[in-house]
C-alpha cells in the first residue's frame, strides 16, 4: 500500500461551552481535543489502514503527549514529530457565534509547530513518501512553503502523486512569492480539494465552469470540489461526478474537510471506483461533524459502512 506523508500543525483545540462572540470573560471550556488540520487528514488516513506519516513538533507538554498519544493508537508514524523543550505545543481556543461562524485564538506562530528543524529522521519520511498531501493552512512561513514545494517536486520526480488542499486566505496570497510556490504546487498536484469559492483561488478564471477547464488544463488528474452541506463535485478530463451530502445533525463542522480528504485520498490510492470513494469520503466527513472535537471525528472503514447504511442522503 502506498505511504501518505504530510507536513503540518499539530495543536490541541479547547472550545467554548457556551454559544457567544469572542473571549470577552471567564467561561467554561472543554478541552483539550487533539487537533490541527493535517494532524486531523493523517488520523482519517491511518484510520483507514493507509500507511502514514506527519511531519511537525510539539512541545515537552501533556498536549504534545496527549496529541502523539492519540496519532500513534490510530496508526501514524509519529517518528519525525519532533519534541521542542524550549516551546510549547500549539493550541486553538474556539467559539462558535449563533450564526455557525467561528472566533479563534490561535499560537501557532510561536509554538513547536511553528518551528522547522531539518533532521536525518524527517528526510527519511519525506524520502519514504509514495503519495505527498500539501495543506494550505501549513504554508505559515517561507521555511514551511519551501519544505512543501520541494516535497512535492520530489515525489513527483520519483513516480509518487500530490494531493494540494488549499486552505488559503486571499490576503495570503499576498505575501511575496507565495502565489509563485502555490502554482508550483498546482502544476504538481494530482489531486486538488478546493473547498467553496477556492476553486478559483489560484485561477485566472472566475466562473466555476471555466476554473474547472483552466485547472485541468494544468495537468492535474482530477478536482474533488467540496461543498460542505452541499456535497461534493468530482471533475476529470471525462466526467464529473455530483456527490451528495449525508443528512445529519451537525455537532461540531471543525476537520470535516479533513475526514473528507484523508478517506478519499486513501481510497483514491487504492483504486476504488470514484463513485463509491466519494460516498465513503463523504460518509466520513458528515460523521465528523456529528461529533464535539476536532478529531473525534475520523471514523475506521466498519464505521463509515455502518454510518452509510443507516444514514439518507440529501438529494
Amino acid at each position: 500500500m502506498k505511504a501518505v506523508v504530510v507536513i503540518g500543525e499539530i495543536l490541541v483545540e479547547i472550545m467554548a461551552d457556551a454559544v457567544g462572540d469572542g473571549f470577552h470573560e471567564p467561561m467554561a471550556l472543554s478541552g483539550p481535543y487533539p487537533s490541527g488540520a493535517p494532524a486531523i487528514f493523517i488520523d482519517q488516513v491511518a484510520k483507514l489502514g493507509q500507511p502514514c506519516a506527519i511531519v511537525s513538533a510539539v512541545g515537552d507538554d501533556d498536549f504534545g503527549r496527549l496529541n502523539l498519544d492519540r496519532l500513534r493508537r490510530d496508526g501514524v508514524d509519529v517518528s519525525s514529530v519532533r519534541i521542542d523543550t524550549n516551546r510549547p505545543t500549539g493550541s486553538a481556543f474556539v467559539r462558535y457565534r449563533k450564526d455557525g461562524s467561528r472566533n479563534f485564538i490561535f499560537n501557532i506562530r510561536h509554538s513547536a509547530c511553528g518551528f522547522l528543524q531539518h533532521s536525518d529522521t524527517m528526510e527519511a519520511t519525506l524520502s519514504s513518501a509514495d503519495h505527498f498531501h500539501v495543506m494550505g493552512s501549513s504554508l505559515s512561513s517561507r521555511e514551511f512553503v519551501e519544505l512543501n514545494v520541494k516535497s512535492a517536486l520530489s515525489v513527483k520526480a520519483r513516480g509518487g502523486t500530490v494531493s494540494f488542499d488549499p486552505n488559503l486566505r486571499k490576503e495570503i496570497l499576498d505575501t511575496p512569492g507565495m502565489r509563485e510556490a502555490m502554482m508550483q504546487i498546482l502544476a504538481a498536484t494530482d489531486l486538488f480539494l478546493p473547498s467553496g469559492e477556492e476553486l478559483t483561488l489560484l485561477t485566472e478564471a472566475t466562473d466555476d465552469r471555466d476554473a474547472v477547464r483552466e485547472l485541468l488544463s494544468m495537468g492535474m488528474e482530477a478536482i474533488v470540489h467540496k461543498q460542505g452541506a452541499g456535497g461534493v463535485q468530482y471533475h476529470d478530463a471525462s466526467r464529473n461526478i455530483v456527490g451528495p451530502a449525508f443528512q445529519v445533525e451537525e455537532i461540531d463542522p471543525t476537520g470535516a474537510g479533513d475526514c473528507f480528504g484523508g478517506a478519499f485520498i486513501a481510497l483514491w490510492l487504492r483504486g476504488m471506483e470514484t463513485d463509491a470513494a466519494l460516498k465513503m469520503a463523504c460518509a466520513a466527513g458528515a460523521l465528523a461533524v456529528t461529533r464535539r472535537g476536532p478529531m473525534e471525528g475520523t471514523s475506521t472503514l466498519a464505521e463509515l459502512d455502518e454510518f452509510m447504511n443507516t444514514t439518507k442522503r440529501l438529494s
